[in-house]
């Protein structure tokens, strides 16, 4: 008997030839070319450095794209965008030492979004592996215990045959749910080593598919199906999945409130008639969330922010359908599905029966008048309006990142993202900077649409080096920078708990003469003027700043019964 596992694809007379005369002058350098392109990448990110010059030469023997930023805790940013809007892993280069460490914070935020990054770093010399103190540059006792508490998964080579099957394993890690970063190290001598190993040409890594347990999605669909009060918190794990049309599906049988987490932005359409949007900082929300007898939870951990800073109390039974098995259950008891929330709404979705209570859009609407009300009294019509003009001047079908400043955390809660998989922001992590390297990584993965960056000014600080990447590759992105004079949302919680900011105000360089500098057209608006002034800048092709000097105030948000 044979088994489908058994059968071996033979090798054609012209692959034999190839692989039995490989071309002279490779090293182990164009192995990891060959195998990123082997496995369908077309685009890599990185910066060069000593260790990982054979890597980076290889380049010029392949058909990879190469997009170098100039920090390396930027590329990471960009890579993480690129994975976001492709869904494939995006490769990033970098050194020893010191340029990998730069990373961390970019793979941390690519580990608490689930998007797909393989991170590929040189290593000193083999000798010097395994803790030893060889006074090489850039060395590390053991760099990959760096990397051990951020990725999903970590591979060390040896030697030269080791290359094609340790970045295929890592990319099948990048790629199975829950998506995320992994790590590669390849020591100098390895990388600069003659093979005469055959071409790589395909690999196999198809990731592992995470399906859940039929008997726990039958009593998940049994228990919505008899609720009288079902609602559905849809996370980061409904866009990373590609499963907002099941999700869409599902709430409409069930006839079942939705609110999307500030990381599953997009993933439930802003104003359909089941739509709590994702105003999750308000006591309303949590109220109602609180009232549901079954509450669906799909791709969340129901973690700081998506529980109203750990505020929320469910009264109801939970059902919660996560892919990252750290986090199920790690909030609040539940029946706890580890699935890959595709599979599993469409599990639920061949499961449940129709409800036929038609009460909830008219609890939607008073919610959304109740959390509108609260909003109102607030005398925040400055920060509305700055929110609805960027929402206006940005095409619905363009992609925005969001850095952590305060029009941030209004877009978080207020924003329409028109679609899945359109609005990114750091809130995973939280780590500043994010915004505008991601958009470049966004705009190389699609050039067809202009991509929106929005940062204050303390972040755009972080990642400023970048308009000289920006304008290198002339990428379409328009970068919006709110200059409130320092980090604005500090200043706001210091002010809040001690009376009075501290290291909070800045010195900032005139962002349009600087962008002017790198060759970036930029233009200084108003919050009358901004819909103008940003339309046009996303308009017109090639990279573009808008800088809006404005003092800008968060709404308060209510942690518990007003």
């Amino acid at each position: 008997m044979t088994h489908d596992h058994d059968l071996v694809l033979r090798p054609t007379t012209a692959q034999i030839t190839a692989a039995l005369n490989p071309p002279p002058g490779r090293n182990g350098g164009d192995l990891v070319v060959e195998t990123l392109a082997g496995l369908g990448a077309t685009t890599v990110f990185g910066l060069p450095g000593q260790h990982a010059l054979g890597m980076f030469d290889a380049l010029r023997r392949s058909t990879l794209r190469y997009v170098g930023l100039r920090v390396e805790n930027n590329a990471g940013f960009a890579a993480d965008a690129y994975g976001r809007i492709t869904g494939e892993a995006a490769p990033l280069l970098l050194s020893t030492g010191p340029g990998a460490l730069t990373s961390l914070a970019a793979l941390q935020e690519a580990a608490a979004a689930s998007a797909p990054v393989l991170a590929i770093s040189s290593q000193v010399p083999t000798a010097g592996l395994g803790g030893g103190r060889h006074g090489y540059l850039h060395e590390l006792p053991d760099q990959a215990a760096s990397f051990r508490g951020v990725v999903k998964s970590v591979h060390t080579v040896r030697t030269p045959s080791q290359i094609p099957s340790a970045i295929a394993a890592a990319w099948k890690s990048a790629l199975t749910a829950p998506h995320g970063p992994v790590w590669v190290e390849i020591p100098q001598d390895v990388l600069l080593a003659e093979t005469s190993l055959p071409v790589v040409t395909a690999m196999d890594a198809t990731p592992d598919d995470l399906a859940p347990r039929p008997e726990l999605t039958a009593v998940a669909a049994d228990l919505l199906s008899r609720a009288a009060r079902p609602a559905i918190v849809a996370g980061g794990g409904v866009v990373r999945a590609d499963a907002s049309g099941k999700l869409l599906q599902l709430a409409e049988t069930l006839r079942a409130p939705v609110v999307t987490t500030f990381g599953g932005k997009g993933a439930f359409p802003w104003n359909h008639p089941l739509s709590l949007q994702s105003w999750l900082e308000d006591r309303h929300t949590t109220d109602f969330l609180e009232d549901a007898d079954v509450l669906l939870v799909v791709g969340s951990g129901l973690g700081e922010l998506s529980s109203n800073y750990h505020t929320f109390r469910p009264r109801g039974r939970v059902i919660q359908i996560e892919a990252d098995l750290g986090k199920l259950e790690s909030n609040h008891p539940a029946l706890g599905i580890h699935a890959d929330a595709r599979l599993a709404l469409q599990a639920l979705l061949e499961t449940v029966s129709p409800r036929t209570d038609d009460s909830a859009p008219e609890r939607v609407r008073e919610l959304l008048a109740r959390v509108s009300e609260r909003i109102a009294a607030q005398e925040l019509a400055l920060e509305q309006d700055v929110l609805a003009s960027v929402r206006r001047a940005l095409p619905a079908d363009s992609p925005s990142f969001w850095d952590m400043t305060i029009l941030a955390y209004w877009a978080w809660s207020a924003f329409d993202a028109q679609g899945p998989n359109t609005m990114h922001s750091a809130q995973g992590a939280g780590g500043l900077g994010y915004g505008f390297p991601a958009a470049l990584g966004a705009a190389a993965a699609d050039p067809t649409r202009p991509v929106l960056a929005v940062s204050g000014d303390g972040g755009a600080l972080y990642s400023i080096a970048e308009l000289a990447t920006a304008k290198q590759y002339d990428l379409n992105v328009t970068w919006l920078i709110v200059d409130d004079g320092g980090y604005g949302i500090l200043r706001e919680y210091m002010t809040d708990a001690f009376g009075r900011p501290t290291a909070t105000e800045l010195h900032r360089p005139d962002f349009v003469a600087l962008a002017e500098s790198f060759g970036v057209p930029g233009v200084r608006t108003t919050p009358e003027t901004l819909e103008q002034d940003l339309a046009k800048a996303l308009a017109t092709p090639g990279p573009s700043v808008v800088l809006l000097p404005a003092v800008l105030r968060m709404f308060a948000p209510t942690h518990r019964s007003e």
